[in-house]
């Protein structure tokens, strides 16, 4: 009997599963791709924006965190502290690979301060982009460990910490010269990055 009714859902199963499988190869042929190659470690190690909306750092953006995107026009922006932003803009047919190469320029008018402030940061994820006063400096890992940290010019500085699928984390510090500070958080998952994780 029991066997009996298996065979009798098993075309349904099946059914639903090439639906799904198809559905799948739709978007598949419609959205495109964009990857990024980093000329130095600087590049591979610098902040990727596309459309105004932070993804993460350029060596990590493959794989299952490959660039997917619909069809049209994206402004694609790598920042990296220290240097000028690399902006450029890709148009992507349905299915197309562009490959983006990105170099980075010093900024000349940079200038590291006279007098520092040390933060150490004890952050996870590690991948999170920090921000100081609204610029990106890079990620929570370059500042953790014996031998980093973000100096920083003293002062009231505004920190912030940034990942697609979290909560950002915010907070503001008086720093004064050479002082030596440690900032430790564990960003909390979106409500959104919950709900797909709970149903999964």
């Amino acid at each position: 009997m029991l066997n009996h009714k298996l065979r009798e859902y098993c075309p349904l199963t099946v059914a639903v599963v090439f639906m799904l499988a198809i559905s799948a190869l739709a978007e598949n042929m419609v959205l495109g791709q964009v990857d990024l190659q980093g000329a130095t470690k600087v590049e591979k190690d610098s902040g990727v924006w596309v459309d105004g909306q932070y993804l993460g750092y350029l060596k990590e953006l493959k794989g299952n965190k490959k660039i997917l995107l619909l069809p049209g026009e994206h402004e694609i922006v790598v920042r990296q502290d220290g240097y000028e932003d690399f902006r450029t803009t890709v148009t992507l047919q349905p299915a197309e690979k562009a490959l983006v190469t990105v170099k980075l320029v010093k900024d000349l008018r940079f200038k590291m301060p006279s007098v520092f402030s040390d933060i150490k940061m004890d952050i996870n994820p590690g991948r999170a982009a920090v921000f100081v006063d609204d610029l990106f400096v890079g990620h929570a890992a370059d500042f953790d460990g014996l031998a980093h940290s973000l100096r920083v010019a003293p002062g009231h500085r505004k920190i912030t910490i940034s990942l697609p699928g979290y909560q950002t984390f915010n907070t503001e510090l008086d720093l004064l010269p050479n002082q030596k500070f440690k900032l430790k958080t564990k960003l909390l998952k979106a409500p959104a990055a919950l709900a797909t994780s709970a149903s999964n």
